[in-house]
């Protein structure tokens, strides 16, 4: 008796793997036919780029998109955000996969035949627009990953909420938007996911590798803005007024010794950039006015407050010195990337098994910043990194995100749709295995 009943538990583990096999299969073979569809969704996204809560192009394509698909569609989520929603055929939990669909006030320099033209306005400027940080290629992939997934629907054991998200780069100044938007709206409700995933493309690696790290992943970021107030006088009569340039330039140089100088960095790593400054219109002319903006990044909640004491001691006392009125502001910004330690121990097989054990690696901490972060303190998150450089770029030369140059190979795309689609199915497989 006892050996039929063993017999019988290892016929149904057979069968269990096999169908499991048989749907791992399948989902590959979808993707593989994709190929030449998430190409030309990414090259069509790339060329028509649109900036943060203004991406109407873009949601309205994945919308149709899903919709073709028989897919649940919600739109107009924090503004032009899209979800869809797919019911498997067999009850289970719920998976969340998410992309981020914004371009960046950046002219294009790629020479890409699919290369962007377009203009818009960024903060009352009339500024190129590019997709410089790679969010077609993670549009693109999503996209391809909800075809596939709806393709095997029958066969998912549970509901997989796929989540395009304006606005990561920030909402423009004054307005709100990006995850925290989101998740304000009910992203994460009806039906509530219990795990999200997410993936960013860069040339950090070779197209087909993939990195990722547990707990702290990438950096809290918070931009800042420094405005002072001078007296505006003759160019030749500088004693005449109040010069707010020389003000600002002392500010920058004084904010680079507050990481280089006043921080313990073998605690964390840490950051202080100046981005912009806005002063004057013309040469003989001392302006009244001159603008500062820029971007901190930490991985310590002690060593971000301390940054920001820092700051402001540094500007308004620069400015007291001077005699000019000097005013900061730091706005709250997105928290530390944080991937859920157990979630990413159980997912990473899922990742070596697409992308090979010797493909995948363990990061290091990446001073970048993302608003992913804030799914993470709602549900468990894993977010990991996918390579897009080309082979023939050696890694001294890659070229970084946000570059006017930044390009990705295409060759990680379809890696990319595999890996999505099966961490959402491994995902829902394992904790209905669990329950």
């Amino acid at each position: 008796m006892k050996n039929i009943l063993l017999f019988a538990v290892m016929l149904g583990v057979l069968t269990l793997n096999s169908a499991q096999a048989d749907l791992s299969e399948a989902i590959d073979d979808e993707a593989n036919e994709l190929a030449q569809k998430v190409v030309a969704w990414r090259r069509d996204i790339h060329e028509h780029p649109e900036l943060s809560n203004r991406e109407f192009r873009t949601s309205k394509l994945v919308a149709e998109h899903l919709q073709a698909l028989g897919i649940e569609v919600q739109t107009d989520i924090a503004h032009t955000g899209v979800v869809g929603i797919l019911k498997g055929g067999k009850p289970g939990g719920v998976v969340a996969l998410r992309a981020d669909m914004d371009g960046l006030p950046v002219v294009e320099k790629t020479g890409l035949p699919f290369a962007s033209t377009q203009t818009s306005e960024y903060e009352g400027n009339t500024v190129g627009v590019m997709h410089a940080c790679g969010h077609d290629n993670h549009v693109a992939i999503l996209m391809a990953a909800a075809e596939v997934l709806a393709s095997i629907r029958e066969e998912i054991p549970g509901t997989i909420k796929f989540v395009f998200q304006p606005a990561e780069e920030g909402a423009p100044k004054g307005e709100e938007g990006g995850a925290s938007l989101m998740i304000a709206e009910g992203v994460l409700q009806e039906p509530a996911p219990s795990a999200i995933f997410g993936l960013h493309i860069g040339q950090h690696g070779v197209a087909g590798t993939a990195n990722y790290r547990p707990n702290g992943f990438l950096a809290s970021a918070q931009r800042f803005d420094i405005e002072i107030k001078g007296v505006q006088t003759h160019g030749a009569r500088p004693w005449a007024g109040v010069d707010p340039v020389v003000v600002a330039a002392q500010i920058i140089n004084s904010l680079q010794t507050i990481v280089s100088r006043q921080i313990d960095i073998t605690r964390a790593p840490a950051v202080v950039t100046v981005g912009s400054i806005h002063s004057g219109v013309r040469n003989n002319i001392i302006p009244e006015t001159a603008s500062l903006s820029g971007t901190i990044r930490t991985f310590d909640p002690d060593v971000r407050l301390a940054i920001h004491e820092k700051i402001y001691r540094i500007a308004t006392n620069i400015g007291e010195a001077h005699s000019a009125q000097v005013t900061v502001d730091i706005d709250p910004g997105v928290p530390v990337t944080f991937n859920d330690a157990e979630l990413t121990e159980s997912m990473v097989p899922t990742l070596r098994r697409v992308y090979g054990a010797e493909n995948v690696f363990m990061s290091g901490r990446i001073t970048g910043a993302e608003d992913f972060s804030f799914y993470q303190e709602q549900i468990p998150g894993f977010f990991f990194f996918i390579g897009g450089r080309p082979p023939e770029i050696p890694p001294g030369q890659a070229i970084p995100n946000h570059s006017p140059y930044f390009y990705a190979d295409e060759a990680a795309l379809v890696p990319g749709v595999k890996a999505m689609s099966h961490l959402a199915v491994d995902y829902l497989e394992q904790i209905n295995t669990e329950q």
